[in-house]
Protein backbone atom coordinates (compact mmCIF):
# COMPACT_ATOMS: atom_id res chain seq x y z
CA UNK A 1 0.00 0.00 0.00
CA UNK A 2 1.26 3.44 -0.73
CA UNK A 3 2.26 5.44 1.94
CA UNK A 4 -0.81 8.56 2.98
CA UNK A 5 -0.37 11.52 0.50
CA UNK A 6 0.33 14.12 3.87
CA UNK A 7 -0.04 18.01 3.12
CA UNK A 8 3.26 20.05 3.95
CA UNK A 9 2.05 21.08 7.65
CA UNK A 10 1.93 17.70 8.83
CA UNK A 11 4.72 16.03 10.79
CA UNK A 12 4.79 12.75 9.00
CA UNK A 13 6.84 10.17 11.82
CA UNK A 14 3.68 11.63 13.96
CA UNK A 15 0.84 11.10 11.77
CA UNK A 16 2.20 7.68 10.94
CA UNK A 17 2.31 6.56 15.19
CA UNK A 18 -0.94 8.40 15.48
CA UNK A 19 -3.61 7.66 13.07
CA UNK A 20 -2.92 4.49 11.13
CA UNK A 21 -3.88 5.10 7.29
CA UNK A 22 -5.37 1.47 6.53
CA UNK A 23 -8.61 2.08 5.11
CA UNK A 24 -10.87 2.69 2.16
CA UNK A 25 -10.04 5.64 -0.19
CA UNK A 26 -13.91 6.33 -1.00
CA UNK A 27 -17.30 6.84 0.26
CA UNK A 28 -20.62 6.59 -1.75
CA UNK A 29 -23.64 6.80 0.31
CA UNK A 30 -25.49 10.06 0.98
CA UNK A 31 -27.90 9.30 3.13
CA UNK A 32 -27.92 10.92 6.33
CA UNK A 33 -28.60 7.93 8.58
CA UNK A 34 -25.85 5.62 6.60
CA UNK A 35 -23.32 8.56 7.09
CA UNK A 36 -24.35 8.70 11.03
CA UNK A 37 -23.55 4.91 11.64
CA UNK A 38 -20.17 4.99 9.27
CA UNK A 39 -19.02 8.27 10.93
CA UNK A 40 -20.03 6.30 14.43
CA UNK A 41 -18.03 2.83 13.15
CA UNK A 42 -15.02 5.43 12.12
CA UNK A 43 -15.41 4.01 8.65
CA UNK A 44 -13.57 7.57 7.22
CA UNK A 45 -11.23 7.16 10.21
CA UNK A 46 -8.49 4.64 8.77
CA UNK A 47 -8.08 6.66 5.61
CA UNK A 48 -5.86 10.21 5.44
CA UNK A 49 -6.91 10.88 2.12
CA UNK A 50 -10.71 9.69 2.58
CA UNK A 51 -11.34 11.93 5.52
CA UNK A 52 -10.35 15.12 4.07
CA UNK A 53 -12.60 14.12 1.41
CA UNK A 54 -15.53 13.61 3.84
CA UNK A 55 -14.50 16.77 5.70
CA UNK A 56 -14.51 18.82 2.61
CA UNK A 57 -17.98 17.30 1.50
CA UNK A 58 -19.51 17.75 4.98
CA UNK A 59 -18.54 21.07 5.53
CA UNK A 60 -19.49 22.23 2.05
CA UNK A 61 -23.18 20.87 2.88
CA UNK A 62 -23.10 23.25 5.98
CA UNK A 63 -26.18 26.32 5.50
CA UNK A 64 -24.21 29.77 5.57
CA UNK A 65 -25.06 33.49 5.56
CA UNK A 66 -24.97 34.47 2.13
CA UNK A 67 -21.61 36.80 2.61
CA UNK A 68 -19.07 33.89 3.64
CA UNK A 69 -15.71 33.75 3.32
CA UNK A 70 -13.78 31.53 0.99
CA UNK A 71 -10.43 30.81 -0.22
CA UNK A 72 -9.74 33.43 -2.34
CA UNK A 73 -10.39 35.84 0.40
CA UNK A 74 -7.32 34.30 2.49
CA UNK A 75 -5.47 34.47 -0.41
CA UNK A 76 -6.38 38.52 -0.32
CA UNK A 77 -5.67 39.56 3.11
CA UNK A 78 -3.39 36.74 5.14
CA UNK A 79 0.01 38.88 3.29
CA UNK A 80 -1.36 42.34 4.36
CA UNK A 81 -2.43 40.79 7.97
CA UNK A 82 0.16 38.94 8.76
CA UNK A 83 2.76 41.58 6.94
CA UNK A 84 6.43 40.86 7.94
CA UNK A 85 6.21 38.97 11.15
CA UNK A 86 7.55 35.84 12.35
CA UNK A 87 4.72 33.00 12.12
CA UNK A 88 5.96 31.67 15.27
CA UNK A 89 5.29 35.08 16.96
CA UNK A 90 1.78 36.02 16.01
CA UNK A 91 -0.07 36.62 18.55
CA UNK A 92 -3.57 34.98 18.86
CA UNK A 93 -6.75 36.71 18.51
CA UNK A 94 -8.30 37.99 21.77
CA UNK A 95 -11.76 35.62 20.97
CA UNK A 96 -9.43 32.38 21.97
CA UNK A 97 -9.23 33.46 25.40
CA UNK A 98 -5.47 32.86 25.83
CA UNK A 99 -6.03 28.82 24.91
CA UNK A 100 -3.62 27.15 23.85
CA UNK A 101 -2.83 26.15 20.00
CA UNK A 102 -2.99 21.73 20.03
CA UNK A 103 -0.36 21.35 17.61
CA UNK A 104 -1.36 17.86 17.28
CA UNK A 105 0.73 16.22 14.55
CA UNK A 106 1.59 19.76 13.01
CA UNK A 107 5.27 20.34 11.96
CA UNK A 108 6.40 23.40 12.72
CA UNK A 109 5.16 25.21 9.17
CA UNK A 110 1.69 24.29 10.10
CA UNK A 111 2.19 25.36 13.84
CA UNK A 112 2.90 28.66 12.11
CA UNK A 113 -0.22 28.71 9.84
CA UNK A 114 -2.55 27.85 12.46
CA UNK A 115 -2.01 31.00 13.95
CA UNK A 116 -1.87 32.44 10.26
CA UNK A 117 -5.81 31.51 9.63
CA UNK A 118 -7.00 32.51 13.45
CA UNK A 119 -5.27 36.15 12.79
CA UNK A 120 -7.21 36.27 9.21
CA UNK A 121 -10.49 34.61 10.71
CA UNK A 122 -10.77 37.62 13.38
CA UNK A 123 -10.22 39.99 10.79
CA UNK A 124 -13.49 38.25 8.53
CA UNK A 125 -15.30 37.55 11.98
CA UNK A 126 -15.76 40.87 13.86
CA UNK A 127 -18.95 39.61 15.64
CA UNK A 128 -17.18 36.46 17.17
CA UNK A 129 -16.33 37.56 20.72
CA UNK A 130 -15.36 34.41 22.48
CA UNK A 131 -14.54 30.99 20.66
CA UNK A 132 -11.67 29.25 22.65
CA UNK A 133 -12.62 26.00 20.42
CA UNK A 134 -11.41 27.33 17.22
CA UNK A 135 -7.53 26.72 17.86
CA UNK A 136 -8.29 23.06 18.25
CA UNK A 137 -10.61 23.18 14.96
CA UNK A 138 -8.36 24.94 12.91
CA UNK A 139 -5.32 22.71 13.73
CA UNK A 140 -7.35 19.88 13.23
CA UNK A 141 -8.65 21.07 9.79
CA UNK A 142 -5.39 21.35 8.66
CA UNK A 143 -4.13 18.58 8.75
CA UNK A 144 -6.79 17.62 6.48
CA UNK A 145 -6.28 20.77 3.98
CA UNK A 146 -4.24 20.79 0.68
CA UNK A 147 -3.63 24.23 1.90
CA UNK A 148 -4.06 27.17 4.40
CA UNK A 149 -7.02 28.69 2.03
CA UNK A 150 -8.48 26.17 1.90
CA UNK A 151 -8.58 25.27 5.48
CA UNK A 152 -9.49 28.97 6.46
CA UNK A 153 -12.84 28.53 4.28
CA UNK A 154 -13.59 25.39 6.14
CA UNK A 155 -13.19 26.82 9.20
CA UNK A 156 -15.10 29.65 8.06
CA UNK A 157 -17.86 28.03 6.51
CA UNK A 158 -18.18 26.21 10.54
CA UNK A 159 -18.59 29.85 12.07
CA UNK A 160 -20.99 31.03 9.54
CA UNK A 161 -23.38 28.52 9.67
CA UNK A 162 -27.31 29.67 9.51
CA UNK A 163 -29.47 26.64 10.19
CA UNK A 164 -30.89 27.96 13.91
CA UNK A 165 -31.55 24.14 14.62
CA UNK A 166 -27.98 23.39 14.23
CA UNK A 167 -25.69 25.26 16.46
CA UNK A 168 -21.67 24.39 15.48
CA UNK A 169 -19.37 26.17 18.01
CA UNK A 170 -19.97 28.85 20.89
CA UNK A 171 -19.16 32.28 19.62
CA UNK A 172 -19.80 34.55 22.33
CA UNK A 173 -19.19 34.64 26.17
CA UNK A 174 -22.60 34.03 26.66
CA UNK A 175 -23.18 31.35 24.64
CA UNK A 176 -19.75 29.67 25.87
CA UNK A 177 -21.09 29.98 29.49
CA UNK A 178 -24.57 28.73 29.35
CA UNK A 179 -23.01 25.65 27.62
CA UNK A 180 -21.16 25.11 30.35
CA UNK A 181 -24.40 25.45 32.62
CA UNK A 182 -26.35 22.99 30.53
CA UNK A 183 -23.15 20.69 30.56
CA UNK A 184 -23.69 20.89 34.21
CA UNK A 185 -27.33 20.20 34.32
CA UNK A 186 -26.89 17.21 31.75
CA UNK A 187 -24.10 15.65 34.64
CA UNK A 188 -26.45 16.10 37.94
CA UNK A 189 -29.18 14.16 35.56
CA UNK A 190 -26.98 11.39 33.77
CA UNK A 191 -23.65 11.34 35.63
CA UNK A 192 -24.88 11.46 38.91
CA UNK A 193 -22.11 9.14 41.10
CA UNK A 194 -19.77 11.47 39.27
CA UNK A 195 -21.56 14.50 39.98
CA UNK A 196 -21.22 13.54 43.73
CA UNK A 197 -17.61 13.46 43.39
CA UNK A 198 -17.14 16.81 41.79
CA UNK A 199 -19.70 18.28 44.74
CA UNK A 200 -17.38 16.57 47.52
CA UNK A 201 -14.26 17.70 46.20
CA UNK A 202 -14.68 21.15 44.53
CA UNK A 203 -14.81 24.79 45.84
CA UNK A 204 -16.81 24.86 42.87
CA UNK A 205 -18.40 22.64 40.81
CA UNK A 206 -19.20 24.92 38.03
CA UNK A 207 -15.63 26.06 37.47
CA UNK A 208 -15.19 22.06 36.90
CA UNK A 209 -17.59 22.16 34.55
CA UNK A 210 -16.97 25.19 32.92
CA UNK A 211 -13.39 22.94 31.70
CA UNK A 212 -15.59 20.39 29.54
CA UNK A 213 -14.52 21.82 26.15
CA UNK A 214 -11.53 22.05 26.56
CA UNK A 215 -11.44 18.67 27.28
CA UNK A 216 -12.58 17.91 23.68
CA UNK A 217 -10.87 20.67 22.09
CA UNK A 218 -7.33 21.03 23.48
CA UNK A 219 -6.75 17.72 25.75
CA UNK A 220 -8.29 14.63 23.93
CA UNK A 221 -5.38 13.67 21.34
CA UNK A 222 -5.62 13.37 17.84
CA UNK A 223 -6.84 10.12 16.92
CA UNK A 224 -9.56 10.59 19.52
CA UNK A 225 -10.74 14.34 18.76
CA UNK A 226 -10.43 13.54 15.09
CA UNK A 227 -12.98 10.44 15.82
CA UNK A 228 -14.99 12.44 17.64
CA UNK A 229 -15.28 15.26 14.78
CA UNK A 230 -16.02 12.93 12.27
CA UNK A 231 -19.33 12.44 14.01
CA UNK A 232 -19.70 16.36 15.39
CA UNK A 233 -19.68 16.83 11.34
CA UNK A 234 -22.96 14.83 11.06
CA UNK A 235 -24.79 15.10 14.16
CA UNK A 236 -23.86 18.81 15.19
CA UNK A 237 -23.19 20.16 18.69
CA UNK A 238 -25.44 17.37 20.82
CA UNK A 239 -22.58 14.89 19.96
CA UNK A 240 -19.92 17.09 22.13
CA UNK A 241 -21.93 16.65 25.16
CA UNK A 242 -22.80 12.83 25.06
CA UNK A 243 -18.48 12.44 24.80
CA UNK A 244 -17.76 15.05 27.30
CA UNK A 245 -20.22 13.05 29.32
CA UNK A 246 -18.72 9.99 28.87
CA UNK A 247 -14.90 11.49 29.85
CA UNK A 248 -16.71 12.31 33.05
CA UNK A 249 -18.13 8.55 33.22
CA UNK A 250 -14.39 7.07 32.59
CA UNK A 251 -12.70 9.29 35.36
CA UNK A 252 -15.12 8.33 37.73
CA UNK A 253 -14.50 5.31 36.93
CA UNK A 254 -11.19 4.87 37.17
CA UNK A 255 -10.46 7.91 40.22
CA UNK A 256 -13.41 6.72 42.94
CA UNK A 257 -12.18 5.91 45.72
CA UNK A 258 -8.74 7.84 45.75
CA UNK A 259 -8.05 11.01 46.91
CA UNK A 260 -8.72 14.36 45.26
CA UNK A 261 -8.09 17.65 45.95
CA UNK A 262 -10.40 20.55 45.43
CA UNK A 263 -7.85 22.74 44.10
CA UNK A 264 -6.67 20.01 41.78
CA UNK A 265 -9.60 18.27 40.80
CA UNK A 266 -9.56 20.26 37.24
CA UNK A 267 -5.81 19.53 36.45
CA UNK A 268 -6.51 15.83 37.24
CA UNK A 269 -9.14 15.41 34.85
CA UNK A 270 -6.93 17.13 32.20
CA UNK A 271 -4.32 15.20 32.98
CA UNK A 272 -7.05 11.61 32.53
CA UNK A 273 -8.20 13.34 28.97
CA UNK A 274 -4.47 13.61 28.08
CA UNK A 275 -3.85 10.16 29.03
CA UNK A 276 -7.02 9.01 28.06
CA UNK A 277 -5.06 5.96 25.78
CA UNK A 278 -3.77 4.19 28.91
CA UNK A 279 -7.41 3.71 30.09
CA UNK A 280 -9.88 3.63 26.83
CA UNK A 281 -9.78 3.39 23.30
CA UNK A 282 -11.65 5.65 20.62
CA UNK A 283 -14.66 3.16 19.91
CA UNK A 284 -15.26 2.63 23.57
CA UNK A 285 -15.02 6.30 24.02
CA UNK A 286 -18.18 7.01 21.68
CA UNK A 287 -19.61 3.53 22.48
CA UNK A 288 -20.01 4.66 26.27
CA UNK A 289 -20.78 8.35 24.91
CA UNK A 290 -23.58 7.10 22.78
CA UNK A 291 -25.45 4.62 25.22
CA UNK A 292 -26.27 7.46 27.46
CA UNK A 293 -29.69 8.51 26.20
CA UNK A 294 -29.64 12.23 26.56
CA UNK A 295 -32.79 14.42 26.32
CA UNK A 296 -33.89 15.80 22.73
CA UNK A 297 -32.08 18.58 20.84
CA UNK A 298 -34.61 20.22 20.82
CA UNK A 299 -35.01 20.02 25.08
CA UNK A 300 -31.62 20.55 25.22
CA UNK A 301 -31.95 23.87 23.02
CA UNK A 302 -34.61 25.31 25.30
CA UNK A 303 -32.66 24.06 28.62
CA UNK A 304 -29.48 26.20 26.58
CA UNK A 305 -32.01 29.12 26.45
CA UNK A 306 -32.86 28.94 29.97
CA UNK A 307 -29.76 29.27 31.16
CA UNK A 308 -28.89 31.79 28.35
CA UNK A 309 -31.59 33.98 29.91
CA UNK A 310 -30.69 33.78 33.43
CA UNK A 311 -27.38 34.49 32.34
CA UNK A 312 -28.53 38.00 31.15
CA UNK A 313 -30.89 38.63 33.78
CA UNK A 314 -27.68 39.22 35.78
CA UNK A 315 -25.66 40.99 33.20
CA UNK A 316 -22.97 37.68 32.71
CA UNK A 317 -22.41 38.33 29.06
CA UNK A 318 -19.02 38.76 29.09
CA UNK A 319 -15.91 37.19 30.86
CA UNK A 320 -15.78 38.50 34.39
CA UNK A 321 -14.46 36.45 37.58
CA UNK A 322 -17.61 33.99 38.65
CA UNK A 323 -18.82 34.00 42.40
CA UNK A 324 -18.37 30.42 43.30
CA UNK A 325 -21.88 29.28 43.48
CA UNK A 326 -21.42 26.69 45.73
CA UNK A 327 -21.04 28.87 48.65
CA UNK A 328 -24.79 31.01 47.38
CA UNK A 329 -26.01 28.86 50.76
CA UNK A 330 -24.04 31.53 53.27
CA UNK A 331 -23.79 30.18 56.25
CA UNK A 332 -23.81 33.45 58.48
CA UNK A 333 -26.86 34.57 56.82
CA UNK A 334 -29.27 30.96 56.51
CA UNK A 335 -31.26 29.70 59.20
CA UNK A 336 -33.69 26.58 58.77
CA UNK A 337 -35.54 23.99 60.96
CA UNK A 338 -35.56 21.70 59.05
CA UNK A 339 -31.99 21.58 57.28
CA UNK A 340 -28.13 22.32 58.06
CA UNK A 341 -26.26 24.15 55.77
CA UNK A 342 -24.39 21.29 54.22
CA UNK A 343 -27.40 19.72 53.87
CA UNK A 344 -28.62 23.16 51.77
CA UNK A 345 -25.52 23.24 49.36
CA UNK A 346 -26.26 19.54 48.87
CA UNK A 347 -29.88 20.16 47.42
CA UNK A 348 -28.50 23.53 46.05
CA UNK A 349 -26.02 21.09 43.69
CA UNK A 350 -29.01 19.21 42.84
CA UNK A 351 -30.78 22.21 41.32
CA UNK A 352 -30.66 23.18 37.67
CA UNK A 353 -27.60 25.61 37.11
CA UNK A 354 -29.53 28.60 36.12
CA UNK A 355 -31.35 28.30 39.57
CA UNK A 356 -27.57 27.68 41.59
CA UNK A 357 -26.55 30.96 40.54
CA UNK A 358 -29.36 32.14 43.41
CA UNK A 359 -29.61 32.55 46.84
CA UNK A 360 -32.43 30.60 49.41
CA UNK A 361 -35.02 32.79 50.27
CA UNK A 362 -37.17 31.58 53.01
CA UNK A 363 -40.98 31.98 51.92
CA UNK A 364 -42.51 29.64 54.31
CA UNK A 365 -41.85 28.36 57.51
CA UNK A 366 -44.49 26.44 59.65
CA UNK A 367 -43.05 27.71 63.00
CA UNK A 368 -43.23 31.14 61.95
CA UNK A 369 -46.40 31.66 59.85
CA UNK A 370 -48.27 28.61 61.29
CA UNK A 371 -49.67 24.71 60.28
CA UNK A 372 -51.97 26.13 57.10
CA UNK A 373 -51.59 25.33 53.63
CA UNK A 374 -53.74 28.50 52.62
CA UNK A 375 -50.85 30.26 53.73
CA UNK A 376 -48.50 27.93 52.61
CA UNK A 377 -49.77 28.61 48.63
CA UNK A 378 -50.28 32.76 50.02
CA UNK A 379 -46.72 33.29 50.80
CA UNK A 380 -45.57 30.72 47.79
CA UNK A 381 -47.24 32.18 45.16
CA UNK A 382 -45.37 34.44 42.74
CA UNK A 383 -42.43 32.31 42.84
CA UNK A 384 -40.96 30.00 40.63
CA UNK A 385 -39.20 27.74 41.00
CA UNK A 386 -39.89 26.27 45.18
CA UNK A 387 -38.25 24.04 47.58
CA UNK A 388 -40.38 22.46 50.18
CA UNK A 389 -38.70 20.54 53.22
CA UNK A 390 -40.66 17.91 55.87
CA UNK A 391 -39.31 17.31 58.80
CA UNK A 392 -41.72 14.62 60.55
CA UNK A 393 -42.22 14.32 64.40
CA UNK A 394 -39.60 11.16 64.09
CA UNK A 395 -36.83 13.46 62.80
CA UNK A 396 -36.98 12.29 59.00
CA UNK A 397 -36.48 14.69 56.47
CA UNK A 398 -37.76 14.93 52.77
CA UNK A 399 -38.98 17.07 50.23
CA UNK A 400 -39.47 17.93 46.97
CA UNK A 401 -37.65 20.78 43.77
CA UNK A 402 -41.12 21.87 42.33
CA UNK A 403 -40.53 23.74 38.62
CA UNK A 404 -43.77 25.24 38.37
CA UNK A 405 -45.64 28.58 40.71
CA UNK A 406 -48.34 27.23 43.27
CA UNK A 407 -50.55 30.29 41.57
CA UNK A 408 -51.03 27.04 38.60
CA UNK A 409 -53.21 25.07 40.98
CA UNK A 410 -56.16 27.56 40.57
CA UNK A 411 -56.64 27.07 36.56
CA UNK A 412 -58.65 23.78 37.66
CA UNK A 413 -61.05 25.91 39.00
CA UNK A 414 -61.38 24.50 42.85
CA UNK A 415 -60.49 20.40 41.88
CA UNK A 416 -57.05 19.26 42.37
CA UNK A 417 -55.16 19.05 39.07
CA UNK A 418 -51.24 18.30 38.21
CA UNK A 419 -49.11 21.28 36.81
CA UNK A 420 -45.47 20.93 37.03
CA UNK A 421 -42.50 20.10 34.14
CA UNK A 422 -39.90 17.09 34.47
CA UNK A 423 -36.96 19.09 36.10
CA UNK A 424 -39.50 18.29 39.40
CA UNK A 425 -37.76 15.63 41.67
CA UNK A 426 -37.65 14.43 45.33
CA UNK A 427 -35.74 13.32 48.02
CA UNK A 428 -35.00 12.33 51.77
CA UNK A 429 -32.31 13.48 53.48
CA UNK A 430 -32.51 11.88 57.02
CA UNK A 431 -32.00 8.45 57.83
CA UNK A 432 -30.17 8.87 54.37
CA UNK A 433 -29.49 10.76 51.30
CA UNK A 434 -31.84 9.81 48.14
CA UNK A 435 -32.89 11.84 44.96
CA UNK A 436 -35.62 10.26 42.94
CA UNK A 437 -36.13 12.32 39.65
CA UNK A 438 -38.52 12.32 36.98
CA UNK A 439 -39.24 8.57 35.33
CA UNK A 440 -38.82 9.58 31.68
CA UNK A 441 -35.00 10.76 32.64
CA UNK A 442 -33.66 7.28 33.51
CA UNK A 443 -36.15 5.49 31.40
CA UNK A 444 -36.73 7.40 27.99
CA UNK A 445 -38.06 3.94 26.18
CA UNK A 446 -41.31 5.25 27.83
CA UNK A 447 -41.76 8.33 25.40
CA UNK A 448 -40.99 9.60 22.18
CA UNK A 449 -40.33 13.68 21.81
CA UNK A 450 -43.08 15.28 19.77
CA UNK A 451 -42.42 18.04 17.40
CA UNK A 452 -42.44 21.63 18.52
CA UNK A 453 -42.61 25.18 17.70
CA UNK A 454 -39.79 27.29 17.75
CA UNK A 455 -39.73 28.23 21.60
CA UNK A 456 -39.29 31.74 22.72
CA UNK A 457 -37.65 31.82 26.02
CA UNK A 458 -38.62 30.18 28.79
CA UNK A 459 -40.16 32.03 31.98
CA UNK A 460 -37.59 33.88 33.87
CA UNK A 461 -35.78 32.11 36.87
CA UNK A 462 -34.66 33.73 40.34
CA UNK A 463 -37.72 36.48 40.45
CA UNK A 464 -41.27 36.44 40.81
CA UNK A 465 -43.26 34.70 37.63
CA UNK A 466 -44.28 37.10 34.69
CA UNK A 467 -47.85 37.22 33.72
CA UNK A 468 -46.58 38.64 30.57
CA UNK A 469 -47.67 35.18 28.21
CA UNK A 470 -44.71 36.13 26.06
CA UNK A 471 -42.22 35.02 29.30
CA UNK A 472 -44.67 31.70 29.37
CA UNK A 473 -43.88 29.77 26.36
CA UNK A 474 -42.69 26.18 26.08
CA UNK A 475 -40.47 25.86 29.27
CA UNK A 476 -38.06 22.91 29.60
CA UNK A 477 -39.15 19.13 30.34
CA UNK A 478 -42.91 19.80 29.94
CA UNK A 479 -44.69 17.03 29.65
CA UNK A 480 -46.26 17.78 26.34
CA UNK A 481 -43.17 17.71 24.70
CA UNK A 482 -43.40 13.71 25.02
CA UNK A 483 -45.62 11.17 23.66
CA UNK A 484 -46.32 9.58 27.34
CA UNK A 485 -48.10 6.24 27.57
CA UNK A 486 -50.50 7.60 29.79
CA UNK A 487 -50.85 10.79 32.13
CA UNK A 488 -49.48 9.07 35.39
CA UNK A 489 -45.55 9.49 34.51
CA UNK A 490 -46.33 13.29 34.02
CA UNK A 491 -48.07 14.04 37.48
CA UNK A 492 -45.53 16.19 39.01
CA UNK A 493 -47.69 18.33 41.85
CA UNK A 494 -51.06 19.23 42.21
CA UNK A 495 -52.95 21.82 45.04
CA UNK A 496 -56.20 21.82 46.67
CA UNK A 497 -57.76 23.39 49.38
CA UNK A 498 -57.67 20.41 51.85
CA UNK A 499 -54.45 18.50 50.17
CA UNK A 500 -50.61 19.08 48.45
CA UNK A 501 -49.48 16.13 46.18
CA UNK A 502 -46.24 15.93 45.29
CA UNK A 503 -46.03 12.77 42.08
CA UNK A 504 -49.12 10.37 40.86
CA UNK A 505 -49.89 7.39 39.31
CA UNK A 506 -49.99 4.14 41.74
CA UNK A 507 -49.68 6.17 44.90
CA UNK A 508 -48.30 9.56 45.37
CA UNK A 509 -44.76 10.56 46.73
CA UNK A 510 -45.89 12.75 48.89
CA UNK A 511 -49.21 13.70 50.17
CA UNK A 512 -49.60 16.43 53.00
CA UNK A 513 -53.08 17.08 54.23
CA UNK A 514 -54.66 21.22 54.54
CA UNK A 515 -53.87 21.60 58.55
CA UNK A 516 -50.32 20.57 57.69
CA UNK A 517 -50.36 18.29 60.61
CA UNK A 518 -50.16 14.61 58.90
CA UNK A 519 -48.91 13.14 55.39
CA UNK A 520 -48.04 10.25 53.74
CA UNK A 521 -45.50 9.18 51.19
CA UNK A 522 -45.28 5.60 48.73
CA UNK A 523 -44.21 4.77 45.44
CA UNK A 524 -45.33 6.64 42.63
CA UNK A 525 -45.17 6.26 38.86
CA UNK A 526 -44.30 9.51 38.01
CA UNK A 527 -40.77 9.83 40.07
CA UNK A 528 -40.62 5.93 40.48
CA UNK A 529 -39.88 6.52 43.99
CA UNK A 530 -39.13 4.42 47.33
CA UNK A 531 -41.16 5.62 50.28
CA UNK A 532 -39.60 8.85 51.38
CA UNK A 533 -39.74 8.87 54.83
CA UNK A 534 -42.63 6.40 57.40
CA UNK A 535 -45.33 6.08 54.53
CA UNK A 536 -47.30 7.22 57.11
CA UNK A 537 -46.55 10.18 59.73
CA UNK A 538 -46.84 13.29 61.49
CA UNK A 539 -45.44 16.48 60.71
CA UNK A 540 -42.83 18.38 62.72
CA UNK A 541 -41.94 21.53 60.39
CA UNK A 542 -42.47 22.71 57.06
CA UNK A 543 -40.58 24.99 54.81
CA UNK A 544 -41.11 26.47 51.44
CA UNK A 545 -37.84 28.07 49.90
CA UNK A 546 -37.56 30.16 46.94
CA UNK A 547 -34.65 31.24 44.64
CA UNK A 548 -33.09 35.08 44.78
CA UNK A 549 -30.85 36.43 42.46
CA UNK A 550 -28.05 37.83 45.49
CA UNK A 551 -28.59 40.98 43.34
CA UNK A 552 -31.76 42.13 44.46
CA UNK A 553 -31.08 41.80 47.88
Amino acid sequence: MDPPGYNCFVDRDKMDAAVQDLGPKELSCTELQELKQLARQGYWARSYALRGKVYQRLIRDIPCRAVTPDASVYSDIVGKIVGKHSTSSLPLPEFVDNTQVPSYCLNTRGEGAVRKILLCIANQFPDVSFCPALPAVVALLLHYSTDEAQCFENACRILACNDPSRKLVDQSFLAFESSCMTFGDLVNKYCQAAHKLMVAVSEDVLQVYADWQRWLFGELPLSYFARVFDVFLVEGYKVLYRVALAILKFFHKVRAGQPLESDSVKQDIRTFVRDIAKTVSPEKLLEKAFAIRLFSRKEIQLLQMANEKALKQKGITVKQKRQFVHLAVHAENFHSEIVSVKEMRDIWSWVPERFALCQPLLLFSSLQHGYSLTRFYFQCEGHEPTLLLIKTTQKEVCGAYLSTDWSERNKFGGKVGFFGTGECFVFRLQPEVQRYEWVVIKHPELTKPVPLEAPAAPSPPCRPVSSDPADRLSPFLAARHFNLPSKTESMFMAGGNDCLIIGGGGGQALYIDGDLNRGRTGHCDTFNNQPLCSENFLISAVEAWGFQDPDTQ
